[in-house]
């Protein structure tokens, strides 16, 4: 991948500048395939009005190895946002997804939802949510189609129940969501989403190898997420780790591969994580 991002200024606040150094470290990357293009046994499903673990009307499932998200079941949405969550919890990692939307939204399905999704990062264990949640608190990578005409962003960022920085240092950002730079992705062509996350440093959005967001300091605060339990939701706490889903709000889309590169290991040893991010760099 052509990640321009991963030794830049945005990085300074984490890491130092790149070694030239080749280790077995740097060499020897290992991929978890969180989707393992057969089951979804390893997550758990949580969507809105409905138990956790209930997968509703069949939402999530696995159909010609992809990950599908459907509404075949559903006569009307009615805001039952739904979330797959990984059932490991990571702090800092390298998450890959491939991505497609396809056909046509649910019945009752809001206007905004169309062609939507999202990767959601550091987020609140699914066994915390109460019934009626509608988003797990989490930082999301907003993932969305275009029309076929207009422009249409996509790798966004919006915060469920969080706060980010935009600049090191700088003030809360406090909006839902900001747009990143990145074109617009028209018709049903699979598009690669990465998402560069160092604990609770510094978090960089990748789509097609390019650099498209940055922010840091990501944290629980501010709204845009309902029915909740308060005692989860303590407001300042910085997120420096947490479960990673994939989204269901009413438009079909499907995944046909989710893999992390575990970067946790090589946190607390700078030249490790540089000779790591140095070798991203040249893939």
């Amino acid at each position: 991948m052509k990640t321009t991002l991963i030794i830049a200024a945005a990085m300074a606040a984490t890491i130092a500048a790149c070694t030239n150094s080749a280790t077995e470290t740097a060499n020897d990357l290992e991929w978890i395939q969180l989707f393992n293009g057969k089951d979804i046994n390893d997550w758990t499903v949580k969507i809105a009005k409905h138990e956790v673990g209930e997968n509703y009307a069949n939402t999530f499932r696995v159909e010609d190895g992809l990950l599908k998200v459907r509404y075949d079941g559903y006569t009307d949405f009615d805001f039952q946002y739904g979330h797959i969550h990984y059932n490991t919890p990571y702090s800092a990692y390298l998450l890959r997804v491939e991505y497609r939307f396809t056909g046509e939204q649910a019945p009752g399905g809001e206007g905004w939802a169309w062609r939507n999704s999202g990767a959601m990062l550091h987020g609140q264990d699914p066994k915390t949510m109460l019934k009626d949640q509608d988003f797990p608190i989490s930082i999301e990578g907003q993932l969305l189609g275009g029309d076929g005409t207009n422009e249409r962003t996509t790798s966004n960022l919006c915060t469920p129940g969080t706060n980010v920085v935009m600049e090191i240092d700088g003030e809360l950002f406090t909006p839902h969501c900001i747009n990143s730079s990145s074109k617009t992705y028209h018709g049903d062509q699979w598009v690669t989403a990465e998402f560069l996350v160092l604990a609770d440093s510094v978090v960089h959005h990748i789509l097609e190898g390019d650099t498209v967001l940055t922010y840091y300091k990501p944290q629980i605060g501010g709204g845009t997420v309902s029915n909740f339990d308060p005692a989860v939701k303590a407001d300042g706490r910085l997120l420096d780790r947490g479960y990673i889903s994939l989204q269901s709000e009413s438009h079909p889309i499907d995944f046909r591969k989710v893999e992390l590169l575990d970067l946790e290991p090589y946190m607390q040893n700078q030249t490790k994580l540089q000779q790591v991010l140095a070798r991203l760099r040249e893939q």
